[in-house]
């Protein structure tokens, strides 16, 4: 079963694209004529020269809104495409559920002409910056460091890459893992936290008390105590970045 088959029916109402995150990506495909989006989800971020996703889930593949380009159920290790399929491939906040990284990046650059976009996070910064993880949820921090790609690696396995920061807004409307980073009462939410594989895939037993002290921090003025600094801020820098090839 795909991994997301088991907790991301939600994923369509929770985890739509933001547009300013959405614009950063698509200046980094640039001018290309078509795009494969391979990890695809729900469709999220797809720019109108979409011509095929790639998803292993067939819940998220039926999610997907009319109107996207087709899409395939297949793994990014096994892309059933042929070479220079397409001008640019992306793959999105993905490469950490894939079962062989080396695999699904040659994939990428096999089936891409000239360009591969990936939108991934620094494992290093993520656990340093965001206070859920390095405050309440350290478990959960460690589950992470199990299966994010260092970036510096993916660079290495797309024969050389740029990374560029992707700064969070903080009333960013995708319902990713650091999105809330400024309102920290969304953690609490049942549903917000459904959408968020971190808090999906670590085990319910192990993160419940990380959460229930944030309830109390939150209660008591702790958290404001602490991190009031953030609700100056307008954007934050916790680890996300594009990883840009030229293939």
């Amino acid at each position: 079963m795909a991994t997301y088959d088991s907790f991301g029916a939600t994923y369509a109402h929770t985890r739509r694209p933001d547009p300013r995150i959405a614009a950063q990506i698509h200046a980094a495909l640039g001018d290309v004529t078509d795009v494969i989006n391979v990890g695809a989800g729900a469709g999220s971020y797809e720019p109108s020269r979409t011509t095929l996703a790639v998803e292993p889930s067939q819940v998220m593949i039926a999610q997907r809104p009319p109107g996207l380009a087709p899409a395939v159920q297949a793994v990014a290790e096994r892309l059933p495409l042929r070479d220079d399929a397409a001008d640019a491939v992306m793959a999105l906040l993905t490469v950490h559920h894939w079962s062989d990284l080396a695999a699904g990046i040659s994939e990428l650059r096999r089936v891409a002409r000239s360009r591969v976009v990936i939108l991934t996070w620094d494992q290093r910064v993520f656990r340093e910056r965001f206070w859920l993880l390095s405050d309440y949820l350290p478990e959960a921090a460690a589950f992470e460091d199990t299966r994010a790609a260092p970036t510096d690696r993916l660079a290495d396995l797309l024969g050389g890459a740029r990374q560029e920061p992707v700064l969070i807004p903080h009333d960013c409307v995708d319902g990713f893992a650091a999105a809330y980073w400024r309102r920290p009462h969304a953690y609490l939410d049942p549903g917000v936290r459904a959408g968020i594989s971190l808090l999906t895939q670590a085990d319910e037993d192990t993160v419940a008390p990380g959460l229930a002290r944030l309830a109390n921090d939150l209660e008591t003025g702790t958290w404001h105590a602490q991190h009031g600094e953030l609700l100056t801020l307008d954007t934050i820098d916790v680890g996300y970045r594009l990883i840009i090839a030229d293939n």
